[in-house]
C-alpha cells in the first residue's frame, strides 16, 4: 500500500533590505530562476512582492519546517533577507483557468 506524502502550507513574510545594491539587483534573474521551477513543481504557490519593495510575501508546499527552511535557503536572495515561517492552516486561492470564449 503506498502511502501520500502529507504536505503542511507555509506563509513566509521575508524583509528585504533598506537599499537594494547592485549585488542584490545582479542575483534576482537567479532568483526568478528558482522561483518559476518551484511554481512547476507546486512547491510555490503564490509570490508577492509589496509596493515599496520592502515585503515579499510566499506561500510553499513542504513536508515540513526543515524541508521549507531548505528550499528558503536555496534562494540566492535570502542572505540579504530577514524572514518569518508562519505555518498555515488553509490558504483558499481563486480558481485560475482559461477564460471564458466569448462568441460575440
Amino acid at each position: 500500500m503506498a502511502f501520500k506524502k502529507k504536505y503542511n502550507q507555509y506563509l513566509v513574510d521575508f524583509t528585504l533590505p533598506d537599499e537594494l545594491d547592485l549585488q542584490f539587483m545582479n542575483l534576482i534573474p537567479q532568483q526568478r530562476v528558482i522561483v518559476n521551477e518551484l511554481f512547476v513543481e507546486k512547491t510555490l504557490l503564490s509570490y508577492s512582492l509589496s509596493l515599496d519593495r520592502k515585503k515579499l510575501w510566499a506561500t510553499f508546499l513542504a513536508e515540513n519546517e526543515v524541508e521549507l527552511i531548505e528550499i528558503i535557503e536555496s534562494f540566492p536572495l535570502t542572505i540579504y533577507m530577514n524572514y518569518e515561517v508562519h505555518p498555515l492552516m488553509f490558504n483558499e486561492l481563486a480558481k485560475q483557468g482559461m477564460p471564458s470564449i466569448s462568441l460575440n
